[in-house]
């Protein structure tokens, strides 16, 4: 098999046989990936086994997808085929193979070319390149600042941080952090809350120049104990009314200072980050 990598998913019904799923791709497979399983939430009852194939840049490399996708289909039902390829010959020869061909870029570029009166390149890569290098220069530096300001581990150059989000332990202050330091190139701070914070009803001192760039997380009191059971099992920081109390007292202090918050425990980061973005007026 030539996928990357392969991953089984989950579904509702252990009977429930996977359906194969091929993301194709001219350069990484991350967009293929992103749209494919963006659409494969839609059908939660269903399993899937997941093969990420990149690179494919020849007719000689497409051949050799369409075989293993055509092996895939003699012993299971025909599989799902999720392609970002730009080149149309590659195109055209990985659509004739026998699975459901859907192609995520074909017919938009088609539209594009007609509101736009002109012809777009075929060249491979381009809808997955690093497009504009400022844009992408101020997404690694996002990242690096990010790395220094996490769990509040630097105070340095706090003016410069377009965002601080603040929770107590555990409420996914760093991956929301980091998602939104390499997609959108936002330079963000985190601050764990803790048990004095909370008594005093402050925020941390070195963030309270910076009130207006804060924003909080909390959770709801039974998972965060769930989670911080696995970090330190048995302990007073992972009991069931200490997360209660953390995060009641949270919420209370975020009221108190204007800060808005959302509860992440049921969001995705993606939707966590989205949701930052709007209500802090910020722009990727």
């Amino acid at each position: 098999m030539t996928d990357a990598h392969s991953l089984d998913t989950a579904a509702a019904g252990p009977s429930q046989p996977a359906s194969a799923v091929f993301f194709l791709s001219d350069s990484t497979g991350v967009t293929a990936e992103t749209l494919g399983n963006s659409l494969l939430t839609q059908f939660p009852d269903h399993r899937f086994q997941r093969h990420t194939v990149p690179f494919i840049a020849s007719v000689e490399e497409a051949e050799n997808v369409v075989q293993d996708i055509n092996t895939v289909a003699l012993t299971d039902k025909r599989p799902i085929i999720f392609s970002t390829v730009v080149n149309p010959a590659i195109r055209a020869l990985l659509s004739r193979s026998n699975g459901h061909f859907i192609d995520l870029l074909g017919s938009h570029t088609a539209q594009l070319e007609d509101a736009l009166q002109t012809t777009a390149s075929p060249e491979p890569g381009r809808a997955h390149g690093l497009g504009d290098a400022i844009r992408y220069q101020s997404r690694i530096a996002a990242v690096e600042y990010a790395i220094e300001h996490d769990d509040g581990q630097s105070i340095r150059a706090l003016d410069r941080a377009e965002l601080i989000l603040i929770a107590p332990s555990r409420c996914g202050k760093t991956p929301t952090m980091m998602y939104l330091a390499l997609q959108h190139g936002v330079l963000a701070a985190n601050f764990p809350l803790i048990d004095e914070d909370f008594t005093s009803q402050t925020l941390p001192e070195p963030l309270r120049p910076f009130v207006s760039k804060c924003f909080g997380l909390t959770f709801l009191p039974a998972r965060l104990s769930q989670i911080r059971q696995e970090r330190r099992p048995g302990s007073n920081y992972a009991s069931l009314s200490q997360c209660s109390w953390e995060l009641r007292n949270a919420q209370d202090l975020y009221a108190m200072h204007g800060i808005p918050y959302v509860n992440s425990a049921s969001m995705s980061v993606e939707e966590i980050s989205a949701t930052i973005l709007q209500r802090m007026n910020l722009s990727s």
